[in-house]
């Protein structure tokens, strides 16, 4: 199954600085392609817990990774942001390493059922965990007001005509499908010149976002993930558009500079002690030769910090 392809694999990994013997997690596993190189540098002597709450994409990293690396890597079926409960559960307290890759996947995109895309025929479902009670898609779109979907299409998706899209969808209603809904749209919207975005990806991202709660809890994922860190372990983080890219930077730059005291004050006396170093002053971003094979990768950017042991105020 060509699951993902999977963005940045080689500068993800070498940002962990993988050690053989070191225990890492792969918080969003996918096909496998990144688990796979850190596997490869493990040398069969540490752990990798790979994370996914697609059991389609656990199946294709299994079915990729098990042949060789069976003895070397756990799977498990939940959020990444569980991890905390994870390890728990698996007797480990902490990690060496964790990896996030916060894009949706290939497959994901493609397979209409699945309803993602707005290219394709599906029922509008969008869940990441098909096994779980979330709501879908469906369910926002038909039964949320005016105003609760122009505020998800413009907050979550930066959509200008947010409001014009959500008097559209409520006069069409019901509406089920995923090629109903972006033909709703594009004739809610000004006509696109050649080369944009098709009118509809603004706001299929954001309803995606909003079935599957990606942001709201990210910033607190993301502290929890990062206690869970070693002295000297590592998280990567990419992200796919700006909302998700503003919570990682800012979440790094508050575990970084902690201290909240008045800049008028000659030294800290709120003992708030930093937890990261930012080691990503500005995003990684693809290379111009990933970009030409990767069409998907145009807008990934890499962050990455390392979890410090401080001893002395920020």
């Amino acid at each position: 199954m060509d699951y993902h392809i999977p963005v940045m694999p080689l500068e993800a990994v070498d940002a962990l600085s993988v050690r053989p013997g070191g225990l890492y997690v792969d918080g969003t596993i996918g096909g496998g392609g990144h688990s796979a190189i850190i596997l490869e540098r493990l040398q069969g002597k540490g752990k990798l817990i790979g994370v996914d709450r697609d059991v389609n994409a656990l199946s294709a990293a299994k079915q990729r990774l098990c042949p060789s690396y069976s003895e070397t890597i756990t799977f498990v079926h939940d959020n990444f942001h569980n991890l905390p409960q994870i390890l728990c559960e698996k007797k480990l307290d902490k990690v060496d390493g964790v990896l996030l890759d916060l894009g949706v996947s290939s497959y994901q995109l493609d397979a209409p059922e699945r309803g993602f895309s707005y290219r394709l025929p599906g029922q509008l479902d969008m869940r990441m965990n098909q096994e779980s009670d979330d709501i879908t898609a469906a369910e926002i779109i038909n039964t949320y007001t005016e105003e609760q979907l122009t505020d998800i299409f413009f907050t979550l998706g930066e959509e200008r005509f947010s409001r014009r899209i959500a008097r559209a969808i409520i006069d069409e209603r019901p509406i089920n499908t995923t090629l109903h809904l972006s033909e709703i749209i594009e004739n809610a919207t000004p006509r696109q010149k050649p080369g944009n975005p098709h009118p509809a990806m603004r706001s299929f991202m954001a309803l995606r976002i909003a079935v599957n709660n990606e942001l709201y809890p990210l910033d607190e994922a993301l502290t929890s993930i990062i206690d869970c860190l070693n002295p000297g372990g590592r998280i990567a983080v990419i992200s796919f558009h700006s909302l998700e890219d503003r919570i990682v930077k800012k979440c790094f730059s508050r575990l970084a500079n902690p201290c909240n005291c008045p800049r008028d004050i000659p030294y800290c006396v709120c003992g708030k002690l930093p937890q990261l170093k930012v080691l990503t002053k500005k995003p990684m971003l693809p290379s111009s030769e990933e970009l030409k094979r990767n069409s998907r990768a145009h807008s990934a950017k890499l962050r990455v910090g390392e979890k410090i042991d401080a001893t002395t105020p920020a």
